[in-house]
Parts: C-alpha cells; structure tokens; sequence
C-alpha cells in the first residue's frame, strides 16, 4: 500500500544512525552498501571518521554547540541539527577557514516534548528573512528536519510531520522557490520512519532497525591538540 505522500523508495535517503555503535558495525554496513552515517555527537563522528572509509557521508544529527563546529568542519556532510543564527553563523566561519560550503537542515521543534530542540516556526521565519543570514556564503540550505514526539499516537505523530511537510512546502515557495537544492524533509526514525514516509519524507534516519540496540559510552572531546 503507498499512502498518500510517499516516495518511491528510491527517493528516500537512508541515514543509518550509528551513534553508540563501534566503527567495526558502521564497516559492516558499509560493506553492504550503505555510505551515510549518522551521529549525534562531534567526539564520536571524528572519532569514527579518521579510522573509517574516506568516502563516508557523515551526518551530524544531534544537538550541536558553536564550540564543537571546528572538528567535523573539515569532513561532514549535512549537518541536519542547525537550530539558531548563531549556530549558522559559527558553521559559515568554519566552512569558509576550511574553503567548503556546509550543507544544513534547519532543525524545527515539532513535539509535543520540552527536551526537544529546534525552531519556532516563528524563530524560522525570522532567521531567514534576517540580513545575516543573507550574508551567509559558505553555507546551503538544504532542507528541514524535525523530531515527533516520542511514543505519541500514530496519530499525533502523522499530524506532527505533516506540519513540517506543509511547512517545508511554504519554506520553499517563500525563500527557495529558485533554488533545486532545498528539497530534503528529514523526518523518521525506527519507530516511526513509516508513518514519515507517509507524510512525505525524503531522508530517515535509522539507528536500532539497523544496528540493534545501543551500546552505551561516554564520549569526551579531547582538545588537547585542538587549535
């Protein structure tokens, strides 16, 4: 059955989560074909990327600090967590020292849940009509991504995405309209990817359907030799 909205699949861009999983799991999975990765924290991801293949597509998908941009910089692909201006302004710099253009999703708070973060459709609207944002040249607005409220109904969880999909849709006739490459609503995970699917998402992001469970450790980011 194919709902209302949903892609074929090969429309679909699969992230595979393997946030607390060992560099050993992500080689398996590379080994049969997958190439994007995901992670949620910046010690982790670099950690991973120096001892894995180089044409790995890493994907930052947790929470991220202006601190922490200078590490992955040099190497990540789409930083799909982009939650402020600051946090924008702070990966443009970054991008520009590395002579790169930083591919971005601009995270939106759609749960039903205070622990989650992201943009007010409110704060949205202001940071892309806000002159330094126009200012910005060295990074690409890709697309959005937004996190449902976990173990809400299916219901609740089908209306939460499709706000962002009619959202995405203004987003982009209102500030994108010209531009092929803000074309990614990045919402889904394991629990819920189907449901996303339906309501029309062209990337999820899955982690336990692919790695199983988690295994827990504390990761640390060493600066020592950190300039």
């Amino acid at each position: 059955m194919k709902y209302k909205n949903e892609l074929e699949p090969q429309d679909v861009t699969l992230v595979a989560v393997s946030k607390n999983h060992p560099a050993e799991a992500v080689l398996e999975a590379y080994g049969a074909g997958q190439r994007i990765f995901g992670e949620n924290l910046v010690q982790e991801m670099c950690e991973k990327a120096s001892v894995l293949p180089t044409d790995i597509e890493w994907h930052l998908i947790g929470h991220l600090q202006t601190n922490k941009v200078k590490y992955i910089a040099p190497f990540v692909k789409l930083i799909q967590s982009v939650d402020s201006l600051k946090l924008l302004i702070e990966i443009n710099k970054q991008a520009a020292k590395n002579k790169r253009v930083i591919d971005c999703l601009l995270q939106v708070y759609i749960a039903d849940e205070e622990s989650k973060f992201g943009l007010g459709y409110d704060e949205l609207i202001e940071l892309l009509r806000s002159d330094d944002f126009k200012l910005l040249e060295n990074i690409r607005i890709t697309g959005l991504m937004g996190i449902a409220t976990n173990q809400a109904s299916e219901k609740q969880i089908s209306a939460e995405f499709n706000e962002l999909k009619v959202l995405f849709e203004g987003i982009k006739i209102s500030f994108f309209k010209r531009e092929s490459t803000f074309k990614e609503i990045s919402m889904g995970m394991s629990a819920d990817y189907k449901l996303a699917l339906a309501e029309g998402s062209t990337m999820v992001r899955i982690g336990s359907d692919i790695f199983g469970k988690r295994v827990i450790k504390h990761w640390k980011m060493n600066t020592t030799n950190a300039s």
